[in-house]
This record gives structure tokens, C-alpha cells and sequence, in this order.
């Protein structure tokens, strides 16, 4: 799914939010699944959304990504959990891309709906397919106006990797799934800008290669960009990644004429060497490419949420002062294995 971006008219006025900082959050909410104090899993309650409300509340996010989100599965009590998070955060738009339609499988991962194949988009207003078919897969949501939404999805690695299954000894075999992304342009106090929600594959190298094309995916949105999500990557990785694929994108004009007159600039410099002898000749070097400056505005560990270790959830930027980024946390919660990633921004 891709729409090209049009910036709204002066027909069609966007209006803006006076809000000085942001609160920007990303959340894997292993279909919110409530933990005890050790990890271990608990019962839903009657009531199966109030866990989840109550830790979405408990963010204050005025804007949030959503990874490993339930629609109508039996096993989180039927919930639409993306419809219960916007309630509870007040969010004034949404989307949810469902990854999959289908139930899940012990160990064989799901049995997909045959019937809902490809990527379907749920928001508040615009149903475009039957409200009580199960699905899952990734959310959207925001306090602050919306200026246009795209969403895509990623086909699953043709292998899968040994994992510890909950419940298993040992290592399991556990197949790769379809993955979601959604980009919203927002309407910030200084002027537009793009979020990312996405949660990538668990497959090394297949996550990358998401990433990577999520980066030349929103070429044509306007920065800053912030990519939020569990992107099954740790450390350097992921801003190494967008940033490669910063560098090597030459799609639009500005940077195709950036590059013209550069090596316009370099023949010339060559061509007055040449014309002097009497000069000592020099090889004129081309500069090498330059990461352009994606980094991270919070590190943290967040994985596993009972005793955190490793950073698997990020929030990505480019085009943010980091003068901009205040005060990030990863408060414990009391449903999901990862904690969820917290960070204050001015925009």
C-alpha cells in the first residue's frame, strides 16, 4: 500500500496543536498479556482491555507505536486493543495494519484467514472489511492532527529460528511472520513532521533489509523523521542501518542536484591542475558517502520487562535538534514482556 504525499493546500488548512513537548512513546504489547512480578503470565480479567488501558493511561503518550497488537483473538478476551488503547490515551486519530488475519497456532506460528489475505488498515471512523474478523499486528496512534497516513506490509523470511517458547524446554523452531508498517505526517507546533511505527522481523539480516526500506518508504514525507518500534535489533544497528540507506538515497531533486554539482566542482578543479604544470599535482579524493545523523534519543534496556537486559525498542530520529529531546524512561508495566519506551520531545 503507497500513496504518494501532498502537502495540504491553502484550500485545506491544517490546524495547529499548541503543545511545546511531546510525549513520544513505542510499546510491544505482546497482545497485552498481564505478567506477575517474575515474568510469569496471568489470567486476563473479566474485563480483558483494563490491564491494557490502564497501562496505556499510565504513559501520558501524545503520540504512540503499538507492535504485537490483538483484534478480536479469543485469546486476549476479544478486545479491538487498539480502539481500547485510544481511549485510554485520548488519541484523536489511529490506524491499526493488520499484519495478519488469522488465529494463532502453538509453536506453528498462525493459521491465516484465506479469505483476508494482503494488508488491511482499521482506523476509528473507516472499516474497510468485516469488524469481527481476528487479526494482529501493528498501531498508530496520536493526540495531535494528521495530515496523511500510508502503510505497508513485509512478507516473512522463508526460515524461522530457534527461540525459547514460554511453557518449552529448551529451544523451539518457530517460523518468521508478516510484519507491519505505518507512517503518519503530524502536525507538530514548528510544522509537520513523520512517525514510524513498526515492529521488524526476528530474523537477522531480514530486519535490517525492513529497516533499510522503511527509510527510502517515506523518502518523500516531510522531516524530521522518528522511526518508533521493537525492532528486534540492539545496540548501533538500527541507526547504522537508516543511516547507510540516508546516504546511499539519491531519489530526490535536490539530492541528484547536489551530487551534479559536486562532481561538476571536482571535473573543474581537475581541468585548472591540469592546465598548470608547474603545480605539483594532487589527486583530488571524492568524499566518501556520511551517515546523516540518524540517532537515538533513548537507551535503555527494555527486554524482558521483569528484569530489563537488552534494548530491542527504539526511537529513531533525523532532523531533531538533539537541544529538542528532554528526559526518556522505561517504566515497568504491568502487561507485556517488553517495557515501554518513553521520551520527551520538542516538535
Amino acid at each position: 500500500m503507497y500513496t504518494r504525499y501532498a502537502p495540504p493546500t491553502q484550500a485545506q488548512p491544517v490546524p495547529s496543536y499548541g503543545v511545546s513537548q511531546l510525549r513520544i512513546a513505542t510499546f510491544n504489547l505482546l497482545h497485552g498479556q498481564p505478567l506477575a512480578a517474575d515474568g510469569s503470565p496471568l489470567p486476563y480479567p473479566p474485563e480483558a482491555a483494563d490491564p491494557l488501558g490502564e497501562a496505556i493511561a499510565g504513559l501520558g503518550a501524545d503520540v504512540l507505536a503499538l507492535q504485537e497488537v490483538d483484534r478480536y483473538q479469543e485469546r486476549s478476551g476479544l478486545v479491538d486493543q487498539t480502539a481500547a488503547a485510544a481511549k485510554a490515551m485520548g488519541a484523536a486519530d489511529w490506524r491499526f495494519a493488520a499484519a495478519l488475519h488469522g488465529r494463532p497456532a502453538p509453536v506453528a506460528g498462525w493459521l491465516p484467514n484465506p479469505a483476508v489475505p494482503g494488508l488491511q488498515v482499521y482506523g476509528p471512523t473507516a472499516l474497510e472489511t468485516a469488524t469481527d474478523l481476528p487479526s494482529y499486528g501493528t498501531a498508530l496512534l496520536t493526540r495531535l492532527p494528521v495530515q496523511h497516513w500510508r502503510a505497508r506490509r513485509f512478507a516473512p523470511a522463508p526460515f524461522g529460528l530457534p527461540l525459547r517458547v514460554a511453557g518449552r524446554r529448551g529451544l523451539t523452531p518457530v517460523p518468521d511472520e508478516p510484519r507491519a508498517a505505518l507512517a503518519a505526517v503530524l502536525e507538530g507546533e514548528r510544522g509537520p513532521f513523520t512517525v514510524v511505527a513498526t515492529h521488524l522481523s526476528f530474523v537477522p539480516g531480514w530486519n535490517m533489509a525492513q529497516l533499510a526500506a522503511i527509510r527510502r518508504w517515506i523518502a518523500d514525507l516531510p522531516k524530521p523523521y522518528l522511526v518508533l518500534g521493537d525492532f528486534n535489533l540492539i545496540g548501533a544497528m538500527p541507526r547504522t542501518v537508516l543511516g547507510s540507506a540516508t546516504a546511499l538515497d539519491r531519489e530526490s531533486a535536490r539530492e541528484r542536484r547536489s551530487e551534479r554539482l559536486r562532481r561538476r566542482d571536482l571535473q573543474a578543479a581537475r581541468r585548472i591542475r591540469a592546465a598548470q604544470p608547474g603545480l605539483r599535482r594532487r589527486r583530488v579524493r571524492e568524499p566518501r558517502p556520511r551517515l546523516q545523523g540518524w540517532y537515538d534519543l533513548a537507551r535503555t534496556p527494555t527486554y524482558p520487562s521483569h528484569n530489563p537486559a537488552v534494548q530491542f525498542d527504539h526511537v529513531l530520529a533525523i532532523g531533531v535538534p538533539r537541544t529538542a529531546v528532554g528526559p526518556a524512561s522505561a517504566p515497568r508495566a504491568t502487561v507485556s514482556d517488553h517495557r515501554p519506551l518513553i521520551v520527551e520531545v520538542s516538535l
